[in-house]
């Protein structure tokens, strides 16, 4: 389980804190009474959840790029964190086809730089590299996949997170070796999550923003692949995760430090149809989609992630079924629309998953 007492003061290092994820995790830290310095762009979207909920108020921000190392370096000596969380990304498929060589740059050598800065600094003791599920060399198999599977992507951005699961894997043997580790103290893991949903995302070319944006404005949404089966789960979940993983890698070290899968349970790896049924349902009046015609990049069509060593060794499981997930995005967009405060909504909404049972 998350201890908040273990948190309380922490020095907590998050890159990509403007984003979807890595906002939703600095307010949960700033909930717990961590020490916050976040290093990113600035927010990719307007509008987006770090302004949206004032996130900011809670923590030092520092917009700066992962590719710098020379202003990356300086940022975390300054801060000398206790914990790194790696988020910062080029997270979509599509634009990595447009945009390799930036998707290749920042995914891979900027979880270069950061390893690289942990490793020139005194005092982190746990990393989370924060990758995706797409890392692994999908075969389109029905099972899930479990965390010593070949990594690989047919597409740049799921194979440049594939190279960023063999950076951290050539890091943790060459810096922070388990043999080593009373040298050099520092336990490194990577965590790969799902299809990540939840209130506050605007992300430009991902199913679920598309369609609350299109249903807000009354306009019908284009959809491209109604079969594929994605591993769904609120974006809370795989946090929990991290958070737990981060816990571990502090307190007991290296017999952590290896890659961890935060998946839904199977029942909720559901087809984008069954999605969109689904959230128009919950949307009601104004919610209209159609099929796309045109011709797309390639995208799998089916992946699910194997989570059992987390459930076993971390003691994780998720606790939102994905129709109450589903519930929760339409209300969370419904009260921003009203001009709510929405730091204080996703607050509660915190404190209803920490309250959930999980099993």
């Amino acid at each position: 389980m998350i201890n908040p007492l273990f948190w309380r003061g922490k020095r907590v290092f998050i890159t990509g804190h403007t984003g979807f994820k890595g906002s939703w995790l600095s307010l949960w830290l700033q909930r717990m009474g961590a020490d916050i310095c976040g290093y990113s762009l600035v927010p990719p979207t307007q509008p987006n959840m770090f302004e949206a909920a004032n996130i900011a108020n809670g923590m030092r921000s520092t917009i700066g790029d992962i590719r710098d190392h020379k202003f990356l370096l300086k940022t975390m000596s300054d801060f000398r964190p206790e914990i790194v969380i790696h988020m910062a990304a080029q997270p979509l498929v599509r634009l990595s086809y447009d945009e390799p060589i930036d998707t290749y740059s920042t995914n891979v050598m900027g979880t270069v730089n950061v390893l690289d800065c942990v490793r020139k600094i005194l005092g982190v003791r746990a990393v989370v590299n924060v990758t995706s599920d797409k890392c692994y060399d999908n075969k389109e198999w029905c099972w899930g996949y479990r965390e010593d599977e070949p990594k690989g992507g047919y597409d740049p951005y799921s194979n440049s997170k594939g190279c960023a699961e063999l950076v951290t894997d050539a890091f943790r043997n060459s810096y922070f070796n388990a043999s080593k580790y009373e040298d050099h103290g520092c336990a490194v893991a990577s965590a790969r999550a799902g299809n990540v949903i939840g209130g506050g995302d605007w992300a430009l070319d991902r199913l679920i923003p598309d369609m609350l944006s299109a249903f807000e404005s009354e306009q019908s949404v284009e959809i491209r692949n109604p079969h594929a089966i994605r591993p769904w789960q609120h974006v809370l979940e795989p946090l929990s995760g991290y958070l737990m993983l981060a816990q571990h890698l502090y307190i007991s070290g290296v017999e952590y430090s290896e890659g961890w899968n935060f998946g839904p349970n199977e029942q909720d790896a559901k087809s984008v149809e069954w999605i969109v049924h689904q959230l128009s349902s919950l949307w009601g009046e104004g919610a209209k989609w159609h099929l796309s015609n045109e011709n797309h990049p390639h995208e799998a069509s089916y992946l699910k992630l194997d989570c059992s060593k987390a459930k076993m060794r971390l003691n994780w499981y998720p606790r939102w079924r994905l129709k109450d997930t589903l519930k929760k995005i339409v209300d969370w967009h419904k009260v921003w629309l009203s001009d709510a405060d929405m730091y204080e909504y996703s607050l509660s909404e915190i404190h209803q998953y920490v309250m959930t049972d999980s099993k």
